[in-house]
């Protein structure tokens, strides 16, 4: 039954506060009923850096440190073999004062016998502890890992695509892989290397101390001239690391856009000037690397020279002592091995900290996308929905305009569609016809006006229940590379493999499938690659079919057909539409005859509404429009007809 069009209903604009400006539009009007969490400003405009200050000015640390919170006792266990480990070592120490002092000095072959029994076996528990250390830092390294891309993944799920416009995604895919793998290297490796050097340097400096005070007292003088390039060099090499990440990542957008429209590189001949660009981005990478390469071989060249200068000098005034009796030679050997255990410990550390510096750069990258916030407002109390939905809606007064820009798409839109009609949305490109379908499912924030429900305005209504409502086909019709029944299944994962046969026998798709040889199971490549713009369409139409949901939202569900296909379509629509609310975006004379109501759109505005025919003869901008591109459209499928 056809509701008629709603020309007197009252509007009531509520404030929303939008995430560019702090004024509220429609100031003074009445509130939304329901409080809203505050939308939050996401990455800025330009997409291709997406910086946020939060997570420049978080501490990195402690945010991984959060993802090795659930695993404590591994953590704790490897702290252990960790500890054990370089304690052996520094033992050893004693084990070369022994050797020199009670066997070479002493010539006593038994007691060197006795000593060199004890290295062994301190040495057996040393690897041991190394092999365990070694086993469970890097099981870490794979977990953590592991669990920071579950963490980035799950946020990117929530974002709006209003985020997915601003950031390429070749950038989010380098953040999302080659970040986590660099903090997995640096969590299951470099971590414990920088761990195990730094209670290596703090025992070897006990040991030295207890040796002789004073060749301890001269090495702590050089300690600062260590710690300065330390400092300064590591800040250096943070801040290029994550200048270099960033450049890697341009680098991946551009491999990704370019290899996924491959087709549109060779038809038209692109090949020479891309290979310019990537050239010039790759040269790009290595500027970048280039610097913290450079800075980085500073830090550690400067250490080492700077360490074994120190032991160096050290051991002149120790040989002084020894040939004046002040020590023994075992005490002076046994002081030079804990210098060069600390030496080494420290160019460790030195190189080390290149690499956790680096690492840091590219938490900061993973902290900004895990921590992006979510540009939807969701209800604090979301209202549940009637367990039977019969797809009711109502637009009162809505206007958007698209984030960063001050135009509006829609303006003052007023409709009201009852259950189970048919709708034909009509008019120019651009008139914004696919932005109401956005915002019907909440990909968008209204600027002003609602939109309800079964009476619920749905900004009262978790996201997750309201999309469950609506059954999308679009234009481009979205095929994964995946198989064509898991393509299906997509609108219904725990749909049977009958339930997908018979969606696909409804949408005229049963036939070509049979053909495949794997058939249902066939692989249909990346965005679908293997199937034609028909056969998209209709794996696109048996999702929705199988999704069996109260509301269809139809962009022109046979654009891609031919007059044959789209015939059998467009018996499959019929039986699909029966008992449901269907929006129609339409540019066929089939579709707009076959309509309850037609609502003409124009820059934004509802400009009529109405049968075909009364707007064949009332709407001038209808008129031409059917003229122009619905008769002519039908021409060409009546030709097509008659010759077939």
């Amino acid at each position: 039954m056809a509701v008629p069009y709603p020309k007197d209903i009252p509007v009531t604009e509520p404030t929303v506060e939008l995430a560019k400006s702090s004024e509220p539009i429609n100031a003074g009007a009445e509130p939304l009923p329901e409080k809203l969490i505050p939308v939050t400003p996401t990455i800025s405009a330009d997409a291709s850096k997406a910086k946020l200050t939060s997570a420049q000015q978080r501490s990195v640390l402690p945010w991984i440190m959060g993802f090795l919170k659930p695993y404590k006792l591994k953590v704790v266990a490897a702290i252990i073999c960790l500890m054990i480990g370089s304690l052996a070592w520094l033992s050893l120490g004693q084990g070369v004062r022994l050797m020199v002092d009670e066997g070479f000095v002493r010539d006593n072959a038994q007691r060197l016998n006795e000593i060199i029994l004890l290295v062994l076996g301190i040495t057996a528990v040393s690897g041991t502890a190394v092999f365990c250390r070694f086993y469970l830092m890097t099981w870490l390294g794979e977990r953590v890992s592991a669990d920071i891309r579950l963490t980035v993944y799950n946020q990117l799920l929530k974002l709006s695509p209003a985020f997915y416009a601003k950031v390429r995604t070749g950038e989010v895919i380098s953040r999302f892989t080659a970040d986590s793998t660099l903090l997995q290297t640096v969590v299951g490796s470099s971590l414990s290397m920088a761990l195990r050097s730094s209670v290596t340097v703090l025992g070897g400096l006990v040991m030295m101390g207890i040796t002789s005070v004073k060749m301890t007292l001269l090495v702590l003088l050089a300690v600062p001239l260590v710690l300065g390039p330390v400092i300064f060099f590591g800040r250096k090499v943070r801040t290029l690391a994550r200048e270099s990440q960033d450049r890697v990542a341009d680098l991946g957008a551009y491999v990704d856009e370019t290899l996924h429209e491959i087709h549109t590189v060779q038809a038209y001949g692109h090949e020479d000037k891309d290979r310019s660009l990537f050239n010039t981005r790759v040269e790009d990478v290595m500027s970048a690397a280039s610097g913290r390469i450079r800075y980085r071989a500073l830090l550690i060249s400067t250490v080492m020279f700077l360490s074994i200068a120190a032991i160096a000098m050290v051991t002149w005034v120790g040989a002084h002592d020894v040939m004046s009796g002040k020590m023994t030679g075992g005490e002076l050997s046994a002081f030079m091995f804990y210098a060069v255990m600390v030496a080494g410990a420290v160019a460790t550390i030195s190189e080390v900290i290149g690499e956790i510096q680096r690492a840091s750069g590219a938490a900061e990258r993973l902290i900004e996308l895990a921590e992006t916030p979510v540009d939807i407002p969701v209800a604090t109390h979301p209202v549940a929905l009637p367990a039977k939905v019969s797809g009711e809606l109502v637009i009162e007064g809505l206007n958007f305009a698209y984030p960063e820009h001050d135009a509006l798409v829609l303006k003052q839109l007023n409709m009201a569609i009852a259950a189970g009609e048919r709708v034909a949305l009509v008019g120019p490109s651009g008139a914004g016809k696919s932005t109401l379908f956005q915002l019907l499912q909440r990909f968008y924030v209204p600027s002003a006006g609602s939109i309800r429900l079964e009476g619920i305005d749905i900004a009262k209504l978790l996201p997750h229940d309201l999309r469950a409502q609506f059954a999308l086909v679009p234009q481009d019709s979205v095929i994964f590379a995946t198989s064509v029944l898991e393509n299906v299944r997509y609108g219904r994962v725990d749909a049977t493999e009958q339930e997908v046969i018979d969606a696909c026998i409804a949408a005229r798709a049963h036939e070509f499938i049979s053909e495949f040889t794997d058939g249902y199971q066939t692989y249909l490549g990346e965005r679908g690659v293997r199937l034609s713009g028909g056969q998209k369409q209709r794996i696109a139409i048996a999702r929705a079919i199988l999704a069996d949901r109260p509301i269809l939202l139809l962009d022109e569900a046979t654009s891609a057909l031919d007059a044959v296909s789209e015939q059998k379509v467009k018996q499959a629509l019929d039986v699909l539409m029966a008992g449901k609310t269907t929006l129609i975006i339409a540019h066929r004379l089939s579709t707009v005859i076959n309509a309850d109501r037609i609502f003409v759109f124009d820059k934004g505005e509802i400009v009529a509404c109405g049968r075909h025919q009364e707007l064949m003869q009332s709407n001038a901008l209808y008129r031409e429009f059917a003229s122009l591109q619905l008769l002519t459209e039908e021409a060409n499928a009546s030709a097509l007809n008659e010759t077939i």
